[in-house]
């Protein structure tokens, strides 16, 4: 197992546990704006990565500004003005000399920018070059404060005007900590530095601070970057393994295809598609092992998760085991337990306890709504192995909830839950049995695939990433304006009129002022009376009775309502074939993937279908999530252009436990540092589940999760 990594240098704990205050300079008022801007230690402070740097012999001189094309200028402050435009506005002016000739700032608004640029500071600006009156000028230009610093590369740090501190003082700070720091502790032995192209990590620290050259600065950010990724795929692969070490699984009974499985299969009435096969074959290879599964199945809008899981589930089934499906809301619950009852058909398993030696494969359905009496009933009928499938929400979680023997856990959209509920449905099986279930999780929003390994690291993954043939793409325009309304409403009315159906989805259940998106309960009212008056309209969300949302669902089902006016409570798994509109209000205020998912309960029979999307764009970023839903049907597409957009924020957000240190790693621009990462762990976990001969290692990973979990992943 290669040699083990003898701990030398300064770990990244100690400088955790070492305050700002130790610093020269850092005094109680200095430690409480450090603490503003979230940096606490020197641990924080040394991660506080320069945002860019300005490299002084690329410097562009006054003299040599060309008008229309973007600078970057440093100078001193020579003079600053202040006044009121005619129309009130506050206008500084700010000139610039940097010994070639002179540059006007304009800052309109920005009225303390007068005391931030005061005579003598030396500043560094970056805008586009404007001719105003024939002098060279910049309009509200982003401004670093550098000081008088020297060398030929300046770190430039994200600073704070509201803290009131500087990028130089920052950088002093950081170099004081650097020097009082000396060697750290090298995590990696030397192959792995060998084989990645890797620098040493003191090497990376003073380069990403104090680079000798450019090219220095960034390939000290390619072994920090490394560094944040590897600790948190070290983390996630040492979860899998603990998982697997402790688990006690049921090695399924996968034979033939005359089984019971076989037998469904046989009698559907369409073609599975090739990447369903696939998923079957590959899940149904896990549930033959006696290691319990871990896997998430990712599939974009309509393409078929539900027969896999049902496949999955009988599995269980076929070998005398019970199957649970746990969804996020009781309309989902509800549409799954339909939609499994319609996939089974007539579909029998044997039962010695009846006349004809077999009966119906049963599927119930538990949610909050159902009645004590009825609920007790299922409860009895559960624990003595009488019902096969149990679809339900949260409330499959509760105490009383307990099988005779969970074979196969489902849970549907991931994202909903965390760890913590996948757990307690694996307690479920372990309790009613003696052994783990097999957990299959699964989500229809598309993510990218560095982005899966991240996030759901301690999964195995697998795709669907084909739709089923006969599937029409919903035709999506981004209806700006009154014209661009009323195409939709006509869309609506002429459909309904052909002996389809619409959805209306709308952004909140009640108005509120700080928000302006329409109200669903005043848009229903609205549209009932104007737009869409004489049709049959439903109304649905979140903060109906449970019998209420049936009875609307329902009804729309049936064919008995004409548009169903709705929050995003229909926003997964519902499934109604005759709707081939949807139309979007403040289309804006949604998300890239919600749109997405929205967008799929449509177009889900073989006629036309349209989503139209209402309303202007808020900002540049809600203009291009916009203009790709418009551009594209292909959900792993928007996941790359929302990530692109969004950055890796959102997306890690859904991590359930494992806090995110990825200051510096991007999982879109370090695509490849992602993979080399999750196989150093897979390498280094393998050989060395403890980490015993990676002290250090162990250490950093420690920092990143609670007591209670390191103390699970560290037992031997």
């Amino acid at each position: 197992m290669g040699q083990p990594v003898t701990w030398v240098g300064r770990s990244l704990r100690s400088l955790g546990d070492k305050p700002v205050t130790v610093l020269d300079g850092v005094g109680p008022r200095k430690a409480d704006a450090l603490a503003e801007m979230g940096i606490t230690s020197v641990l924080d402070l040394l991660t506080h990565y320069p945002r860019r740097y300005i490299d002084r012999s690329r410097q562009v001189a006054v003299v040599d500004l060309v008008v229309g094309q973007e600078a970057m200028v440093l100078g001193h402050v020579k003079r600053v003005s202040s006044r009121r435009t005619r129309n009130g506005k506050a206008l500084v002016e700010v000139d610039l000399y940097d010994g070639s000739g002179y540059l006007r700032c304009s800052f309109f608004n920005q009225g303390w920018r007068a005391k931030q640029l005061a005579v003598g500071r030396q500043a560094v600006v970056f805008a586009k070059i404007e001719l105003y009156r024939g002098r060279r000028q910049m309009t509200n230009p982003v401004v670093d404060l550098v000081g008088d610093r020297t060398g030929r590369i300046v770190p430039v740090y994200p600073q704070s005007d509201k803290a009131g501190l500087t990028s130089w003082e920052l950088a002093g700070w950081v170099r004081e900590a650097r020097q009082r720091a000396g060697e750290l502790a090298e995590p990696l032995d030397q192959r792995w530095l060998d084989q990645l192209g890797l620098m040493g990590r003191s090497q990376a620290f003073d380069e990403i601070h104090a680079p000798t050259t450019s090219d220095a600065a960034s390939v000290a950010r390619r072994r920090l970057a490394f560094d944040e990724l590897l600790r948190l795929q070290v983390t996630l692969v040492m979860r899998k393994a603990a998982l697997e070490r402790d688990a006690v699984g049921i090695a399924h009974v996968v034979g033939p295809e005359a089984g019971l499985v076989g037998r469904w299969r046989a009698r559907l009435p369409f073609s599975l598609t090739a990447a369903q096969v696939r998923a079957m074959v590959e899940i149904t290879a896990d549930l033959g092992r006696a290691h319990p599964m871990h896997r998430l199945l990712q599939g974009d809008v309509g393409a078929g998760k539900t027969v896999v899981a049902l496949s999955t589930l009988l599995v269980a089934v076929q070998g005398g085991h019970q199957g649970a499906l746990m969804a996020p809301t009781e309309v989902l619950a509800d549409q799954h337990h339909l939609g499994l009852r319609d996939l089974l058909g007539q579909l029998s398993v044997p039962d010695p306890a009846t006349l004809a030696g077999d009966r119906p494969v049963r599927v119930e359905l538990l949610t909050s709504r159902i009645g004590a009496g009825e609920r007790a009933r299922l409860h009895a009928s559960l624990r003595a192995g009488e019902i096969d499938i149990l679809v339900g929400t949260h409330a499959l979680l509760t105490e009383e909830v307990g099988f005779a023997s969970l074979g196969v856990v489902v849970i549907d959209e991931q994202h909903r839950f965390g760890v913590e509920q996948r757990a307690a449905l694996r307690a479920k099986g372990a309790s009613s049995g003696g052994a783990d279930p097999d957990v299959l999780v699964m989500t229809a929003t598309p993510i990218p695939r560095t982005a899966a390994m991240t996030v759901f690291g301690d999964l195995d993954v697998t795709v669907l990433d084909e739709l089923p043939p006969g599937r029409v793409p919903v035709v999506t325009e981004w209806a700006q304006g009154p014209l661009g309304e009323e195409s939709a409403w006509n869309r609506v009315r002429a459909q309904v009129a052909a002996g389809y159906q619409a959805y209306v989805v709308c952004p909140l259940v009640e108005g509120s002022e700080r928000v302006q998106a329409r109200s669903v309960t005043e848009e229903y009212e609205r549209l009932s009376v104007e737009e869409l008056r004489g049709l049959h309209l439903g109304l649905l969300h979140g903060q109906m009775a449970g019998r209420d949302k049936e009875a609307v669902m329902g009804a729309f089902r049936r064919g008995e309502l004409d548009v169903l006016v709705a929050t995003t409570v229909i926003e997964v798994g519902v499934d109604v074939p005759g709707a081939t509109v949807m139309v979007v209000e403040d289309a804006d205020r949604f998300g890239m993937a919600q749109l997405h998912q929205l967008r799929g309960r449509v177009g889900r029979g073989l006629a036309p279908s349209w989503c139209y999307l209402l309303g202007e764009a808020s900002s540049p970023e809600a203009e291009a999530r916009l203009e790709a839903l418009a551009a594209s049907t292909d959900g792993f597409e928007l996941a790359e252009v929302d990530l692109d957009l969004r950055g890796e924020g959102t997306i890690l957000g859904t991590r359930q436990q494992g806090r995110s240190d990825l200051k510096l790693a991007s999982l879109r621009r370090d695509k490849d540092l992602v993979g080399a990462a999750r196989a150093v762990a897979f390498a280094l976990v393998g050989e060395d589940p403890g980490l015993a001969g990676h002290p250090a290692l162990a250490d950093e990973v420690r920092l990143l999760i609670d007591d209670e979990e390191a103390e699970y992943l560290f037992k031997s």
